[in-house]
């Protein structure tokens, strides 16, 4: 949810009212302070570096040479230099930065960094060495441009959200950086060898959170940030606050490797492939926030579960967001209601109780509060889920202290301490709302019961699970209470046995939640917001939406499943939008106001039963796109890679022109030429399309189909095909391996071409090599019943299962003898020059799939 839409609907116009004075019903526990020895690691340009002495107490410590630190690792740092298979990446590495083994963490190939300061602090920023092109030692060894390396790196724009920047040199890195990509190549001025890539891990040790930035007086260090949030909580020492991961050639494996030694270090997280999907994720959904705002009513959420479900795209899952619970403003001062009042700031709205407010009361059964709404989602519309928001400190202004009802939960006023991290890229959180009027924060001894009975009384409404916003605020309440870490854990920890309990098919969405606080203590949520809102007003923000989501995606994506955000779909840019939904892997859903919807865009995404064909993976940059910046540079085009059981999908879209600008701290267009963009498309920049092939020799060649042009091509292995895109055009390709049964017989599915993800259609699929009744490839088939009416000329038959209604498309190098759908032989359509093979399935499958043969 966008922050400032939502203030500017939640608030009433009065003045800033007075902090109340910070106390509490309950003790906050002791604020610890972390006393190590001084090893003396200085703060940038402060203090002389270690003396002899310390230098050899600390080697020995680490058992490591007077002249090396090593491990066995093919990243090692050496010398004053970081490199990766020999290939110096940072230099100037000052001595007190220590690195020990990645070995207990599991086979990966990387370094724990870590070092000493000359005092414990709340806050300590630190040299890590220099990353730039250098000419007499060739750092890097990689021309572009004039620097050695390349980076890509996600950092904070704003305190709740990530966005993607690519760069050549440490300088370069952003604040706030909490995950970096770095490509290394050999050969003089990178002109030849293959890349090696390092994956820079900021992670929290203790109480301290890890951030990486640039700086330095030549603009070319690479620095590390660790704080606690808390001026009570210090510390002097770090061990492994920061984790270096490598891989030769595969940039994706030394992602997964990385944070899989993150969690095997940490021990307090789990990725992705642990975490169990909610059930939306393959349905279609509403969500009632662009549509009503905070106006939404019970009246309202029947309305657009009516007109959607008449159109033929009907919801499964609706969202209610903000605009259902009860809350209230503070108290207004008599004497800020003058002339100036329309000056000041906005009261706060802060949370009143835990059951709905007035608009979701029947008048005829008051108590049935809620349960009215989810009863008629689900009994008149067909609703499988309801979910509904709130914030993790209860709403927007936490909890309001002493309101009747709630003095259990012992929520004090607190006002947010915002890092300076966050200050540098987003300046206006200095004098935000929250900052400046404050948060009533439920105590952390009582935020489980809090949460559980909010979620139990939802639960007995019938409602399945929650969004839960402004996440991030979390880390600026930390003081008093053992610092961010700290409390942003005891949030979660509480927030996931809620979950696990009241909600058992894991319903929970994250959002405005993209700090590692919680990333690495998130052991229950499987869904979380990938970017900044979509705003179907504000037309700077939807290029820029579409990169920043795929480039989160690669970090995020490891912890959680991306969901790339709700989009209106009768909107100038909304097939650009729904395009990229549908490829993403995550949960597709709309914010369209009653009646306001284009349903023939909706049919590429939703099949009649609600249900979508969703991907396998969360939707990444192709490799060759990691690096470059399709907002910025002007020349790229953004690829989108992802899977399906049987073929890959990907998506190619211009997004140039408009991006986050460092200087003037928000988005903005820039210019960009009106021409349009080409780049090459090739079947192997869907990553892993060799898993999608069903023979273990497979040549590499594959069928594409192109979405916007229904053409059909055959790629051999590494050839590619031109695709030509201007600003906000974008194009939908279907990959699929091309079996080759006998020579001159080639088949590959494509799926339900009129879907923007046609592949995922595909279910089941063998293929039986023939001769006569034998199968030649997998040994006798006559006891298949498919057989039973096969030509005595057929040379093979293609099995299929098949989800879904429409046209169906394969590629076949020869004409069909005939196609069967189920017992019946059907009609089809074949397009000799492109090996176009269509047939109409024309409802939806008595049972799961279709089952499709094509006997050639």
């Amino acid at each position: 949810m966008s922050v400032p839409v939502a203030r500017r609907l939640l608030m009433i116009s009065t003045t800033r009212a007075t902090p109340p004075a910070s106390s509490s019903p309950l003790l906050p526990r002791p604020r610890t302070i972390y006393t190590f020895p001084s090893r003396a690691f200085p703060p940038i340009a402060s203090a002389p570096l270690p003396s002899s002495s310390r230098r050899c107490q600390r080697r020995s410590r680490c058992a490591a040479s007077s002249s090396e630190m090593t491990v066995t690792s093919s990243v090692k740092v050496a010398g004053g230099e970081l490199s990766v298979h020999g290939r110096t990446v940072l230099s100037g590495v000052p001595e007190a930065v220590r690195a020990s083994s990645a070995a207990a963490a599991g086979p990966v190939d990387g370094v724990f960094l870590g070092g000493d300061f000359a005092e414990p602090a709340s806050r300590h920023v630190v040299s890590l060495g220099a990353m730039r092109f250098d000419g007499a030692n060739r750092i890097g060894g990689f021309g572009v441009g004039s620097r050695g390396v390349r980076f890509m790196a996600c950092f904070r724009f704003k305190l709740w959200w990530m966005a993607q920047r690519m760069g050549e040199k440490g300088g370069d890195v952003p604040h706030e950086t909490q995950f970096l990509l770095v490509e290394s190549k050999a050969g003089v001025d990178g002109g030849g060898g293959d890349a090696s890539y390092l994956v820079f891990l900021p992670l929290v040790e203790g109480a301290f959170r890890a951030s990486l930035q640039g700086g330095g007086a030549g603009g070319d260090e690479l620095q590390l940030c660790v704080e606690s949030g808390d001026a009570g909580t210090r510390a002097a020492s770090f061990d492994r606050a920061l984790f270096v991961g490598a891989a030769d050639s595969d940039p994706f494996a030394a992602i997964a490797g990385a944070v899989a030694a993150a969690k095997s270090c940490l021990k307090t997280f789990r990725i992705r492939a642990e975490k169990k999907l909610p059930g939306i994720v393959d349905y279609f959904g509403w969500c009632t926030w662009d549509a009503f705002y905070q106006d939404v009513t019970q009246e309202g959420v029947e309305a657009g579960l009516r007109s959607l479900t008449a159109g033929g795209a009907p919801p499964k899952f609706v969202i209610i967001d903000d605009g259902w619970q009860s809350v209230g403003t503070d108290h207004q001062n008599p004497d800020d209601t003058g002339a100036d009042a329309k000056d000041k700031q906005p009261l706060l709205a802060r949370l009143t109780g835990i059951k709905e407010n007035s608009k979701f009361q029947d008048g005829d059964d008051p108590a049935a509060g809620i349960k009215t709404v989810v009863r008629a989602a689900k009994e008149k519309y067909g609703l499988k889920y309801v979910y509904v928001w709130h914030a993790i400190t209860g709403y927007w202004g936490g909890v309001r202290p002493g309101v009747a009802g709630m003095e259990g939960y012992h929520s004090n006023m607190q006002f947010p301490n915002v890092s300076p991290g966050v200050v540098e890229n987003e300046p206006g959180m200095k004098t935000d709302v929250l900052t400046t009027q404050g948060l009533g924060l439920v105590h952390p001894r009582a935020v489980y019961r809090f949460y559980d009975e909010l979620h139990a009384y939802l639960a007995a409404a019938g409602v399945d699970g929650v969004k839960v916003d402004v996440q991030c605020i979390l880390e600026t309440l930390g003081a008093g209470h053992g610092g961010r870490v700290s409390l942003t854990r005891q949030f979660h920890q509480a927030l996931d046995a809620s979950i696990a309990k009241n909600f058992p098919e894991n319903g929970i969405i994250a959002c405005m939640s993209h700090h590692t606080d919680a990333l690495y203590c998130a052991k229950q949520t499987a869904v979380v917001r990938a970017s900044d809102d979509f705003y179907p007003r504000d037309p700077v923000s939807h290029t820029i939406h579409i990169a920043s989501v795929a480039y989160n995606s690669v970090f995020l994506g490891e912890f959680m499943l991306p969901d790339w955000d709700m989009f209106h779909s009768l909107h100038p840019a909304g097939d650009y939008h729904g395009s990229a939904r549908a490829i993403s892997g995550g949960p597709v859903y709309v914010s369209d106001a009653p009646g306001k919807h284009n349903f023939e865009l909706l049919k590429k995404m939703v099949l009649p039963d609600g249900s979508v064909l969703r991907a396998w993976l969360p939707g990444r940059p192709t490799k060759d796109c990691l690096f470059t910046d399709p907002a910025r540079d002007g020349v790229s085009l953004l690829k989108i890679w992802n899977m399906n059981k049987f073929t890959g999908v990907l998506g190619v879209y211009n997004c140039q022109g408009a991006a986050w600008s460092s200087v003037e701290k928000k988005n903005i267009f820039h210019k960009t030429g009106a021409e349009a963009l080409s780049c090459g498309v090739k079947g192997s920049d869907v990553h892993l399309i060799a898993d999608a092939a069903t023979d273990s020799e497979w040549n590499g060649d594959c069928a594409v189909y192109r979405h916007a042009s229904a053409d059909l091509v055959v790629l051999p292995n590494g050839a590619a095909l031109p695709i030509s895109l201007k600003v906000l055009e974008h194009d939908i390709l279907t990959v699929s391996p091309i079996k080759d049964l006998a020579p001159g017989f080639r088949f590959a599915p494509i799926g339900l071409v009129d879907m923007f993800n046609s592949g995922a259609a595909v279910e089941g699929l063998t293929y039986h090599r023939l001769d006569g009744v034998k199968s030649l490839s997998n040994g006798s088939a006559s006891t298949l019943p498919e057989l039973q009416s096969l030509s005595s000329q057929a040379i093979g038959l293609v099995c299929m299962e098949v989800r879904g209604c429409g046209k169906f498309g394969a590629y076949s190098s020869v004409r069909p003898r005939k196609c069967m759908l189920g017992s019946a032989q059907v009609e089809f359509t074949y397009d000799s020059s492109s090996g176009l093979v269509i047939l109409d399935l024309e409802t939806m499958p008595k049972e799961r799939v279709h089952k499709i043969v094509v006997e050639l």
